[in-house]
């Protein structure tokens, strides 16, 4: 047994009782657009423990009556933590590619295989400039001024999600996050299906393509919006990111989809780093209160279902981790099994007060430290690489999608060095742009001179 280990079973009354009352509310939150660790848990108590020893041998003028607080001081294993930190960050940033990639993939198959999405002819009511004169300057002022009103409908509505949110108006964003999840399952997803059932002439009569969306529907709103397997939840909040950014690109002008994209970025940056930020306020906030943001905005490789309740008598509190392939997170099943094992032991020793007030029992499934990742970051992602995809030039494709898995890592590597909230926006965002336009306006003509002289075969 490790030194770890051994300061488990030597913790003070006061430790068993924060671990009793505390553990419950121990979970992270993140904004919708924000990149941002996972809680540590076995850090934080061994540092608050820690903290609590030094107090308590201050006051007592660190005598000879407390060896347990002498060693809980001395003993914090502290490498160990950090090394286990970098195992859990390699795991889930490797992770964080794969559901990236793959909404990027699904737009861009989509594009490729229906036309519907590329052709232009109805248009967002936030667009009222459509670019339909040959002239230049008068299309690049028509995108401003339509990137401009979008924004303005983006900022207003982050703002009001601000305004409920701290006046816990919880009621009423759940129910505005499950209309718009209701909306996106349903019509969105009934238009998605047709064409590409009329795309790849498939036969199939109403009432079956009716049951079917009504299975997808009640499913998706189960574990988006309840619970449900963590695969499932991740595969739904996929497709609606990658169904929001076909409308994206199917109702916003040519130009007017660069020019978003460009203030998007600027506008996360400033929601997140700036000290009155309205993302910025959300993640301060639910951290104050030790709440999660809702799952609707979040995508995770882990969740958490945490339950409170008293008890009274001799009634046993049940621990349950979420934790069942520990060997893919960085643990052993020997550390998890002993971890948990600790943890209810400390919980059957927080007895009944002289006051006669009740234990409480906490019925929790821990969250696993990782990354999140906000759905606007996937929309905006699969909005780049799919509106390259549309002129059906692979090269400028491949080097937006290239692009954006590097400003990822860039961005991944700095929430290792600051570890807290960052725009995922961007860095990916602007290497991107760059990357296309440099690809279609520089590399391709010159690939294309190349191939014309025959200088390659």
């Amino acid at each position: 047994m490790s030194d770890s280990e051994s300061d488990y079973d030597t913790v003070s009354e006061k430790t068993r009782l924060m671990d009793g009352h505390v553990a419950a509310n121990s979970s992270g939150s993140t904004a919708s657009t924000d990149l941002r660790h996972g809680q540590e848990i076995p850090r934080k108590r061994t540092r608050r423990n820690a903290d609590d020893n030094e107090e308590r041998l201050e006051e007592e003028g660190a005598s000879e009556d407390h060896p347990t607080q002498r060693r809980c001081v001395q003993h914090q294993p502290m490498p160990q933590d950090d090394e286990e930190e970098l195992k859990y960050g390699a795991k889930h940033v490797i992770k964080l590619f794969a559901p990236v990639s793959l909404c990027m993939v699904v737009v861009v198959a989509t594009i490729s295989a229906v036309n519907f999405y590329s052709i232009k002819g109805m248009y967002l009511i936030y667009t009222p400039f459509h670019e339909e004169s040959p002239d230049t300057s008068t299309k690049v002022w028509n995108a401003a001024a339509n990137a401009m009103i979008l924004m303005a409908v983006i900022v207003g509505m982050t703002v009001l999600l601000i305004v409920l949110y701290k006046y816990r108006c919880y009621k009423t964003i759940h129910g505005w996050l499950i209309v718009s999840s209701l909306m996106l399952l349903s019509i969105f997803s009934y238009l998605y299906l047709e064409e590409i059932l009329r795309a790849y002439n498939i036969p199939m009569d109403y009432p079956t393509l009716l049951m079917i969306m009504w299975n997808f529907g009640v499913m998706g709103m189960i574990v988006i919006h309840w619970q449900g397997p963590l695969v499932l939840q991740q595969a739904y909040l996929i497709f609606v990111a990658a169904l929001m950014a076909l409308v994206f690109i199917k109702y916003l002008p040519e130009w007017t989809t660069w020019a978003v994209l460009a203030v998007i970025s600027i506008w996360d940056l400033i929601a997140v780093l700036m000290p009155k930020g309205p993302l910025r306020i959300l993640v301060e906030t639910a951290q104050e209160r030790n709440e999660q943001i809702f799952p609707a905005l979040i995508y995770s490789s882990t969740y958490m279902y945490a339950y409170t309740s008293m008890a009274t008598g001799e009634e046993v509190p049940n621990v349950r981790t979420s934790r069942s392939t520990s060997e893919d997170h960085g643990f052993t099943q020997d550390w998890v099994d002993n971890h948990a094992s600790h943890v209810a032991q400390r919980q059957l020793e927080v007895h009944d007060t002289p006051s006669g007030v009740p234990r409480t029992q906490v019925i929790q499934e821990e969250e696993e430290r990782g990354v999140k990742l906000g759905l606007g970051d996937f929309i905006f992602y699969s909005v780049l690489v799919g509106k390259a995809s549309s002129y059906g030039d692979w090269n400028t494709t491949l080097a937006c999608f290239v692009a954006i898995l590097i400003g990822l890592c860039l961005t991944l590597l700095l929430l290792a060095i600051f570890k807290k909230a960052l725009p995922a926006l961007p860095i990916s965002i602007t290497f991107g742009l760059i990357f296309y336009f440099a690809t279609k306006e520089l590399v391709s003509p010159f690939t294309d001179s190349l191939a014309s002289e025959q200088v390659f075969i």
